[in-house]
């Protein structure tokens, strides 16, 4: 592939690797172009945060953008890339019709990160009591946001096979536009396990999360609700919490002399879980795959989670640890899985099982290469085929294109 073949990322936040598995999953998409010698460019409209990653330091360039400007017009005529990737569908809804207008041959992908509507629907649904049904999935405004944003592109990368099955089986994306693409992981051989503390040198349960996702809140307040029982039967024990971004809320659970520790901000997730014995993430609500599960699984340490956390992420094989959605009951097997060495250890196995054969950055990399050089090759045919994207296209284009020349015109200083 050439050397000048440029790619252009319009990222929603800037990249935060240390804070969220969303930003993890955007550096391991930026080393995969890079590996295949593209030149890429980061822009975002957000505010950088204190923790946001130096990707210059890569050879990425970073620019800072802006909404609802005719300056971003300039910005990618001058760039002119061959691929553009939206950072979830947002930015592809802002975006995207600029994109299509200035530069109409590069390829379009969105990255969902995971399914927004779907965790937005599950939220409303806990919060009512309801039972989660597709009925409420189709009805979502979210839903058709999202979808639509799908159609219009090329392809969307999307992060979970429950996810693949939900758009292909329920709202009838053709798979064509859509590419299954987990977090792109190290293998973990031998020599990795080896380095692993073992069980005997291990102590205590952690969550971790970044709390600006209401579904890692929740979880704490889970955790929180079930620890007085936990610690009655292990009195010694201790609970850790880690998290970038600690609301009031969670601050308020801070009760070391009860075993419960928030930490908040950690730069090493790694070390901290690779010292833990066992994971606890009881997650109610929430879409995509849970990279406090994947790391738990890197660090040999074994997870005790629900169906949500599990989703999507293990294929049939079997945990690495439990999976419950009864609280009485999650408690009594983050206990039995804390206190007996053979099952601890069977898990642990079961970890390497699913990272080495869903999540193999190798084999994945090489899938999406291959669509890349497919779409590059055949795009015109590929794009005649997805009527309903280039009619959305149209549609879209002309109502987003007014409303953001409006924006831009009010906030024009007056003479």
């Amino acid at each position: 592939m050439s050397t000048n073949t440029q790619v252009l990322i319009i990222g929603y936040v800037w990249v935060e690797p240390t804070s969220s598995a969303a930003g993890s999953r955007m550096l391991q998409l930026i080393n995969l172009f890079l590996e295949n010698n593209y030149e890429v460019t980061f822009a975002s409209p957000a505010q950088k945060g204190e923790n946001a990653f130096d990707l210059s330091q890569m050879g990425v360039t970073e620019t800072e953008i802006v909404l609802n400007s005719s300056s971003f017009d300039a910005f990618i005529q001058e760039l002119n890339p061959n691929i553009v990737v939206f950072d979830r569908f947002m930015m592809e809804e802002q975006f995207g019709w600029r994109v299509v207008e200035n530069c109409p041959n590069a390829i379009r992908i969105l990255d969902t990160e995971d399914l927004h509507f779907l965790r937005k629907v599950r939220y409303t649904q806990l919060k009512n009591a309801e039972e989660f049904s597709d009925i409420a999935l189709l009805k979502s405004d979210e839903a058709k946001r999202e979808i639509a944003s799908i159609l219009r592109c090329d392809l969307s990368l999307i992060i979970s096979s429950y996810e693949m099955r939900l758009l292909k089986d329920v709202f009838r994306i053709d798979e064509s536009i859509l590419l299954y693409l987990p977090f792109l992981l190290d293998v973990i051989d031998e020599s990795k396990q080896e380095a692993w503390l073992p069980y005997e040198e291990r102590e205590d349960f952690v969550f971790v999360g970044n709390f600006f996702h209401k579904p890692n809140v929740d979880a704490v307040l889970e955790l929180k609700r079930m620890w007085r029982g936990i610690r009655e039967r292990l009195p010694k024990v201790n609970i850790h919490i880690y998290g970038a971004y600690v609301s009031q809320q969670i601050q308020q659970l801070h009760k070391p002399d009860q075993g419960f520790i928030l930490h908040g901000y950690t730069s090493d997730v790694i070390e901290k879980v690779s010292k833990a014995k066992v994971v606890l993430a009881p997650l109610r609500f929430g879409a995509g795959i849970k990279g406090k599960l994947t790391e738990a699984m890197i660090c040999g340490t074994p997870s005790v989670t629900t169906a949500i956390g599990a989703e999507g992420m293990r294929d049939e094989f079997p945990w690495n640890g439990f999976v419950e959605d009864d609280l009485n009951a999650f408690a009594d097997l983050a206990i039995k899985l804390y206190t007996e060495k053979e099952i601890w250890l069977q898990a642990q196995n079961n970890g390497v099982k699913i990272i080495n054969t869903i999540y193999d950055k190798t084999i994945l990399g090489n899938k999406f290469t291959e669509k890349l050089n497919y779409l590059q090759n055949e795009i015109e045919s590929h794009r005649n085929a997805n009527f309903l994207g280039s009619l959305l296209q149209y549609q879209t284009l002309q109502a987003t294109k007014y409303m953001s020349k409006w924006i831009e015109e009010k906030n024009k200083p007056t003479s």
